[in-house]
């Protein structure tokens, strides 16, 4: 019983980051209609710039601040510089574009900072609270779990209840009826970015402190198991990504704990299987979503 306590709350804290990471997928999805294979990459290249800022002023939080404003302009240049080039007759376009941009991000993070793996400390302790001789979650998944709901909620809120999320949703589903109604589409693309490319900063930079380590290739399996809970939830919903991402965290954990580490993605790809021949528009998707 014990060990299986220990499981599910770690699953859940887990979850949590991949949660957060599946929410910029599903951002830039609804707001551009493309799947960014660069989003690890660019994540972990505003830890970066977090980790030069923390260095320099001593302040974890300036750092924190500096990332996601990093990741705001990292999406707005490559939405402008690069993805705004990329003919859309065919995905696979973007896809190997995004691939493409994956090897340069990550050699210019190498030549600049090496390739050695680097300490990255939380700012809350890791330290779990114990009850009764269980352990539960630590401070630091308090604020990792506080940092997703807050975000849910306002991504939901940003694309059901604000003019700009209509706007953003109308330029990705059909971006010339929205011209002809007044929408500026390049505009919402290029905000679509800036804000899926900041949702990832936030997520970096609350997984990376989990034991990860900085290096430039440090996102690479995050972003696997993260777009693994994307699809499963639903890539239009993110109430979704969030299911998902603790679904996906608990199986890891479980499975793991019960059959070895190196179970871990068989059952993950076993998931994603499963969900696609079940339910390929994920399970969170509803019939107006897909009608669109």
């Amino acid at each position: 019983m014990d060990r299986f306590v220990f499981l599910t709350f770690d699953g859940l804290s887990r979850g949590a980051v991949y949660s957060a990471f599946a929410l910029a997928l599903v951002l830039i999805w609804r707001g551009a209609r493309i799947v960014n294979f660069a989003q690890g990459a660019m994540a972990i290249a505003t830890v970066y710039a977090a980790y030069s800022v923390t260095s320099a002023t001593g302040s974890y939080w300036l750092g924190f601040g500096a990332a996601l404003l990093c990741g705001l302009a990292l999406g707005a240049v490559v939405e402008r510089g690069v993805m705004r080039f990329v003919g859309h007759a065919s995905p696979l376009n973007a896809v190997i574009v995004a691939l493409g941009l994956v090897l340069v991000i990550q050699a210019v993070l190498g030549m600049l900072y090496g390739n050695e793996y680097r300490p990255a400390e939380a700012p809350f302790s890791r330290t779990a609270f114990t009850v009764g001789g269980l352990a539960f979650l630590s401070r630091y998944d308090l604020f990792v779990f506080a940092a997703v709901v807050v975000l849910m909620v306002g991504l939901a809120l940003l694309f059901t209840r604000t003019p700009v999320g209509l706007r953003l949703r109308a330029a990705a589903f059909a971006p010339e009826v929205s011209r002809l109604l007044g929408v500026n589409v390049a505009g919402m693309r290029t905000l679509a970015w800036a804000l899926a490319s900041a949702v990832g900063a936030l997520a970096a930079m609350l997984i990376v402190p989990t034991g990860l380590g900085l290096h430039p290739t440090s996102m690479d399996l995050v972003f696997v198991t993260a777009f693994t809970a994307a699809v499963v939830g639903g890539l239009e919903s993110p109430l979704g990504a969030v299911a998902g991402g603790l679904a996906v965290g608990l199986l890891l954990s479980y499975v793991s704990g019960y059959a070895g580490a190196e179970m871990s993605p068989v059952a993950v790809l076993l998931l994603l299987l499963a969900v696609l021949l079940v339910r390929p528009s994920g399970l969170f998707s509803t019939v107006a979503a897909r009608r669109v």
